[in-house]
């Protein structure tokens, strides 16, 4: 949907109707905002891997596989397992009604997951006295299908400070 000044509506690129919080790997690459090398800043660096190896703690059922910060973005893989997650729980009530209901992620959906760490990267930036960090809308993501595309998508994330 293009831009108008009436509407203001995000074209998403992600697959309609596919369950973000599935069991599965998941291939993600998070960009700062407008592709700054904000990384490079050590202090910048060391929150985000944090933060980082933080997912797991906070979102059950998430693991971490392979990932790399470079200067001015982030790849990784995670993994939806399960483990420890309430089968058959409604994780959030959605009122179709509010916008904001139906807009934001489902509680442990891959959304919530980077929108959390996106989050404590930022405030912990903030309450560092790091004012100007910001990351770009959104972040690129796909969904590993077999144990092929799985090897070569750690191959790339190792291959690629190099």
């Amino acid at each position: 949907m293009g831009h108008t000044d009436n509407n203001h509506e995000r074209r998403s690129y992600r697959l309609k109707d596919f369950d973000y919080a599935s069991l599965g790997a998941y291939f993600l690459t998070i960009c700062t905002m407008d592709r700054r090398p904000l990384f490079d800043h050590a202090e910048i660096r060391s929150i985000a891997e944090r933060c980082w190896l933080e997912i797991p703690r906070h979102h059950s059922g998430v693991d971490l596989d392979t990932w790399v910060i470079m200067p001015d973005h982030i790849h990784g893989i995670v993994w939806f397992t399960g483990a420890g997650v309430q089968l058959n729980v409604p994780t959030t009530l959605r009122n179709p009604a509010d916008p904001y209901s139906t807009m934001s992620p489902t509680r442990d959906s891959l959304g919530a997951v980077i929108r959390t760490f996106k989050a404590a990267v930022t405030t912990l930036c903030r309450r560092g006295g790091i004012a100007d960090f910001s990351w770009q809308r959104n972040y690129y993501d796909r969904v590993i299908r077999d144990e092929d595309e799985l090897e070569r998508t750690r191959e790339y994330i190792e291959q690629n400070p190099l």
